[in-house]
């Protein structure tokens, strides 16, 4: 088992790094970190009390503890109150102690200088977790399971079972504690592990390694379909000033919600908005979609995806500020004491003696109104972005700048005539609109 745990390493090029090991106090943890230490390695343990199981928890802690003592190795503990923050954000347990422990490991990768974080899954771990996503429903990246290495993670046992890491551990005599909610039916993944397993196997008593023969077909499925989507994406997308841009002929070749899925789906949209869309394609414009972060808008002949101006809160700007952010916008700022010539509507050149700080950076809204440069009389915004011929999506998006509660740039579109620049103008603002995804 150590020269199959030194090849998995090789594969996954964490050869002579230094690593942080999760570490419970289970036996799947405890066999990990002794083929670490007998590899050589430069290794710490983390340890996360979630203070679920009372004193049993705290017995845990104390073992792993003096475990890493008795090693000679750094160890790092951390107890957090897990019922209280899955309660105040309205999630599972489960999740809750998910994110606890993954933040407080990416915290210490950072601050002890670790290149790796290894956890101990295992094969069977990764049966259940392939069996629990089809049974929810998942697509193709859920039927892989778990990865071999996902950025900084790396799960060096994912290719041994349970029986083979539990025959390491008598043969060397390790000791390891028990986790007595394991024995309970309670959870999903102990309903599926205790049985649903256990009868798939009456079916096919090779279940692990017929397993392990999928997951490779999986594997290789889903490397052939992310090449196919990134050669979709070149054809049929764009992305400029902070949108994405779907032309609707993809929908031509490929009228399929799960494909359009595969393209959307880093914006936070799911299946069922995707079939929504596809049934919208050649309805009326001017239908949208909206995930947590972003929205999409089906346009007269494309769809444009953007971040939704609807969570955006004014940003004050203050006079001797550099750089500010709002959604999706970043606006540069710098002074100039001699007009620059530029023709981008994305930079403005005003007259900063006529200006009041703060000045307020907030999206546009209905009644808003200005002096469009050239005009000495005022027009509403609404009406200046309809004879643009802006479309949709890009209203959405539009923010403006103020000062002393009067608009003096349309960003992204024209200056306030009252506040251009003059013979007498003695120093410039100079704002710069800049657009990326958050």
């Amino acid at each position: 088992m150590q020269k199959r745990f030194l090849e998995q390493l090789q594969t996954i090029n964490c050869l002579q790094k230094k690593v942080l090991i999760a570490v419970s106090g289970g036996i799947d943890s405890i066999v990990l970190l002794e083929l670490f230490i007998k590899s050589g390695y430069k290794v710490a343990i983390a340890h996360v009390n979630f203070q679920l199981r009372g004193e049993e928890s705290d017995q845990d802690e104390a073992f792993v503890t003096q475990l890493a003592k008795s090693y000679h190795i750094p160890s790092f503990s951390k107890r957090f109150e897990t019922k209280n923050y899955a309660t105040a954000n309205s999630i599972s347990i489960q999740m809750a102690a998910r994110e606890l422990r993954y933040d407080w490991f990416s915290e210490l990768l950072e601050s002890e200088k670790y290149d790796y974080l290894a956890t101990a899954h295992h094969l069977n771990d990764n049966l259940e977790t392939v069996l629990i996503n089809f049974v929810r429903g998942s697509g193709l990246s859920g039927l892989r399971g778990i990865q071999l290495k996902s950025n900084r993670i790396i799960r060096p046992l994912l290719n041994f079972s349970r029986h083979q890491i539990e025959t390491f551990a008598l043969s060397h005599n390790l000791k390891w504690r028990e986790d007595s909610s394991n024995t309970s039916d309670d959870y999903v993944r102990n309903f599926i592990r205790h049985q649903v397993i256990p009868k798939l196997k009456e079916i096919n008593p090779s279940l692990e390694e017929t397993f392990t023969r999928n997951n490779e077909r999986l594997s290789a499925a889903k490397e052939l379909m992310d090449l196919g989507i990134e050669h979709l994406k070149s054809q049929f997308l764009s992305e400029t000033q902070g949108q994405v841009k779907i032309l609707k002929t993809m929908f031509d070749v490929f009228p399929k919600a799960a494909i359009l899925y595969e393209v959307v789906k880093e914006y936070g949209f799911n299946l069922a908005q995707c079939e929504e869309i596809v049934k919208s394609i050649h309805g009326q414009p001017g239908k949208r979609f909206l995930s947590p972060y972003y929205q999409l808008i089906v346009d007269r002949e494309s769809l444009f995806i953007a971040a939704h101006s609807v969570q955006w809160q004014a940003v004050n700007i203050e006079e001797d500020q550099e750089r500010a952010l709002l959604g999706s916008w970043e606006l540069n700022i710098s002074t100039l004491s001699n007009q620059m010539t530029e023709g981008d509507p994305f930079i403005a050149q005003l007259d900063k003696d006529k200006l009041t700080y703060p000045l307020v950076w907030r999206p546009w809204k209905e009644g808003d109104w200005f002096h469009p440069l050239g005009m000495d009389h005022k027009k509403k915004v609404s009406d200046f972005l309809i004879d643009s011929k802006a479309s949709i999506n890009e209203k959405d998006r539009v923010t403006v700048v103020e000062s002393d509660g009067q608009i003096v740039w349309l960003a992204g579109h024209r200056i306030d005539n009252r506040c251009k620049l003059v013979a007498s103008t003695k120093s410039i603002l100079r704002l710069q609109l800049k657009s990326f995804f958050v």
